[in-house]
């Protein structure tokens, strides 16, 4: 049985590159031909790309969020017998058939100049240095490097050279490139833009609970002191491993999967109001402390710009609390299939009580994507929550 290169296909006239944003089949998996076995991303829109060939996926050559010139190999297959394996095309041909002895070709099979590692490139766009800046910055070594662009920046008052001055009818401007991390962030809102149909329903929740718990770990000192926001994104774990249906996605049309166990995701606010997902892993499935512990090293490695998203996050949580929010609509960035927005914590009228009695509530806001999940499943899982809030102690304790 032959083992071929599956390629990123040639879509439009002048396409040099696309990005990997997701992938649909694992190895091992039968594929059909003309069955979506991933997704891309051009400067024009996200895609389900078909598999051009029937047999069982081997591997994938190139990561997700990889930047692949257009013909180079993304995956391999296993077909029957005399299938044969299609042309190389596109960037990829061109660089492949070229004699100049710049070219190098990735272990990935992605295919980059050699004086401009991949690295170095997703670093200057980390930096929003445009593709004619960076080929305008010296390589002392011969190869460019973060520290050749680092040192481009620092004499330039930190600003790449297209950010220079202009004049339109509006006034002056300047323009920079997109940083990579709000380039990812915004293919993942147009892609849950185009898949998602959302739904949203909020419950206000009694806060006090949290706020005395909290109080409460404060007083008796030590290391140990997890948030009030720790111990809500604990309500919310739980509640996850009691809800099916809010650690599934879908797969293309057709296919539902469901983990065994959460990846809940936690937005993180950087400087310049960038924005990168935290993730604890199996986190239903954790003790309580050992659920604060991971929790706090995971969001520590966001604000040092580790951005944790993978495929296997289904629900997220955007917490509001510190900007004076009390209701917000949140958005869904498949393969999620819901987020949760918390509000800041407010006094109202105690609904249960024939007396006028003030409490502590936070209203919580859930977008679900509609695919998958139907009004009365998304309520039974935000009133789980609710109840999770509201009977805190008992959940840490037990």
């Amino acid at each position: 049985m032959p083992t071929v290169s599956v390629r990123i296909p040639q879509i439009g006239e002048g396409l040099q590159e696309a990005r990997l944003v997701a992938i649909l089949k694992q190895p091992g998996e039968r594929v059909k031909r003309d069955e979506p076995i991933y997704q891309m991303e051009t400067d024009k829109a996200v895609m389900d790309v078909e598999s051009p060939y029937e047999g069982t996926l081997v591997e994938w050559t190139a990561p997700v969020d990889a930047i692949i010139p257009i013909g180079a190999e993304v995956a391999r297959m296993d077909v029957a017998d005399g299938i044969k394996e299609m042309e190389v095309h596109g960037a990829a041909a061109a660089l492949q058939h070229s004699n100049a002895p710049t070219l190098e070709t990735h272990h990935t099979s992605t295919f980059r100049t050699a004086n401009i590692p991949p690295r170095t490139r997703a670093y200057a766009k980390e930096k929003g240095i445009t593709d004619e800046d960076l080929a305008t910055i010296p390589a002392p070594s011969g190869k460019l490097m973060p520290a050749d662009i680092d040192a481009f920046l620092s004499k330039n008052g930190g600003t790449a050279t297209s950010a220079k001055p202009a004049e339109s009818a509006g006034g002056p401007y300047k323009e920079v490139a997109f940083t990579q991390k709000q380039r990812l962030l915004s293919s993942r809102l147009v892609r849950g833009s185009q898949l998602v149909v959302p739904g949203t329903i909020s419950v206000v929740a009694n806060w006090e609970p949290i706020e005395r718990l909290r109080a409460q770990v404060k007083s008796k000192g030590g290391d140990f002191q997890p948030s009030a926001f720790t111990m809500f994104a604990y309500a919310v774990a739980k509640a996850l491993g009691e809800h099916a249906s809010f650690r599934s996605t879908l797969r293309g049309e057709e296919t539902l999967r469901t983990y065994e166990h959460a990846s809940l995701g936690i937005a993180v606010a950087l400087p310049g109001d960038e924005l990168v997902l935290a993730v604890i892993e199996h986190a239903d499935a954790l003790d309580w402390k050992t659920f604060a512990n991971a929790s706090r090293e995971r969001i520590d490695q966001a604000r040092n710009g580790k951005d944790q998203a993978n495929e296997a996050v289904t629900m997220s949580l955007t917490n509001m609390q510190a900007f004076n929010l009390r209701d917000a609509v949140p958005v869904v960035v498949p393969p999620a299939v819901g987020t949760i927005f918390l509000g800041e914590p407010y006094n109202g009228l105690d609904q249960e009580s024939v007396e006028v009695k003030l409490r502590r509530f936070v209203n919580l806001v859930l977008t679900f994507d509609h695919r998958l999940v139907n009004g009365v499943g998304a309520a039974d899982f935000l009133n789980a929550v609710k109840k999770n809030v509201e009977t805190i102690s008992s959940l840490i304790s037990a």
